[in-house]
């Protein structure tokens, strides 16, 4: 049944110009809509506009089987897109949590068998169906927060059969969940303690057995690598994402998370579709991203779990790069994929302004996940991902009432969910 929500005190990101990303002074920009109406037909925004024309929209002049739906006063807004996450996980790391509180390192942690190899162990115990169950429960709860599509990676299986059990888990999620979702193969996410001081041979083992088999199964929509000071170097990077480039998969980028790796300026080299994390990034590599049509992804949950230094996500704008915000949920690192908390990082601790804030949390991360034309904005012929507010004052309230649920009301493809 088409939709017709109406008396919205405020329709945010009404696109008529059909930008596929915001960069610099662009990201200041955010339409808007005063006392609005939106018409959604099947699972496309059909018509929006003020109310004062909503009696004359050609749209609806024979139209007398729609469901309507009365903001009385709320918002609508597009759906958030979380460009980044790890959400398929066996089990929580909280034990490593403590140990994080009693000062150990990201780094200390991985070295011990730790972290993500944490994951990888228990991975190979735990089934598909309960994995999917989980991350399906997963799924709810950052719907209702607002998040209408999202990046799944692969990374915690790091052997083939754990790999393909995770990205067919994904699969699943896809048939199974309202939401748009993208996979990502991350074989590469760690080097598994039986390859540690063989690498290479793991790298190989990526390349020459994983990857094949993850095409041919039609398993992902992209392949990352986690380039960075003590995971995977710049050449193992460039082998594996030559690799799986001949496969059709194409890259998104771990980088600079932990050190000026290189991760950034391979990530462009091989047209990366977003390289994330950024904490360490300076104007070398700004001047490569300003050379390329790679998305910049902050991931402001990581840096605050892991109290590590922040991305400078101002500079980035200031200098005209685009910049987008993704949650990076995962069980160790970013325990959380609250995307309205996300926000507010964005503009407490990155400095960002409300407007920019929204532009990276759903045009930008639309546009990693190489899904820009369909989402991210309220645009006639996109994707019906809408969400309403509970009666709010302002635009700027989203990220500053943080910690609260604002969300109302969700409607993923259409239909609220």
């Amino acid at each position: 049944m088409n939709i017709l929500i109406k008396n919205i005190k405020t329709l945010v990101q009404a696109d008529t110009s059909k930008l596929l990303k915001a960069s610099g002074k662009e990201m200041s920009e955010l339409e808007t809509i005063d006392d609005a109406f939106v018409y959604v037909s099947d699972d496309k925004i059909d018509a929006f506009g003020k109310m004062a024309d909503l009696a004359h929209s050609p749209k609806l002049q024979n139209q007398n089987n729609y469901q309507t739906i009365d903001a009385a006063g709320g918002m609508v807004f597009p759906a958030f897109c979380d460009s980044h996450t790890h959400l398929v996980y066996p089990a929580s790391r909280e034990i490593e949590y403590i140990d994080k509180i009693k000062g150990l390192s990201y780094e200390e942690i991985a070295k011990r068998g730790g972290g993500i190899l944490n994951s990888a162990r228990k991975m190979q115990e735990m089934s598909e169906d309960a994995l999917t169950e989980d991350a399906l429960d997963r799924l709810q709860e950052i719907a209702r927060y607002g998040t209408g599509a999202v990046e799944i990676k692969s990374g915690y299986g790091l052997t083939t059969e754990s790999e393909l059990k995770m990205l067919r888990v994904i699969r699943r999620l896809k048939e199974l969940s309202p939401l748009t979702i993208v996979a990502t193969f991350l074989g590469a996410h760690a080097v598994p303690l039986a390859y540690r001081g063989r690498q290479e041979e793991y790298v190989d083992m990526i390349i020459n057995e994983m990857i094949p088999v993850v095409a041919a199964e039609e398993l992902a929509d992209y392949i990352d690598v986690f380039c960075d000071r003590g995971f995977f170097t710049v050449e193992d990077t460039d082998r594996i994402l030559n690799a799986g480039m001949k496969y059709g998969l194409q890259p998104k980028i771990h980088a600079n998370e932990l050190d000026y790796s290189g991760g950034i300026q391979v990530g462009v080299k091989y047209g990366a579709r977003s390289v994330d994390h950024l904490e360490y990034t300076g104007d070398e590599e700004i001047q490569v991203l300003l050379d390329s049509d790679t998305m910049p992804t902050i991931l402001p949950g990581a840096a605050f779990f892991l109290n590590m230094p922040l991305a400078p996500a101002r500079r980035m704008i200031d200098a005209g790069l685009p910049v987008a915000m993704a949650s990076d949920f995962n069980p160790g690192s970013s325990p959380s994929g609250n995307m309205q908390l996300i926000l507010s990082m964005a503009c407490i601790l990155y400095r960002l302004t409300p407007e920019e804030a929204i532009n990276a949390t759903t045009l930008n991360t639309a546009f990693a996940m190489g899904l820009s034309d369909q989402l991210g904005t309220i645009a006639v012929g996109k994707k019906a991902n809408l969400f309403i507010t509970r009666p709010i004052p302002s635009v700027a309230y989203m990220p500053y009432y943080y910690g609260a649920n604002k969300v109302e009301k969700v409607i993923l493809n259409g239909k609220v969910v």
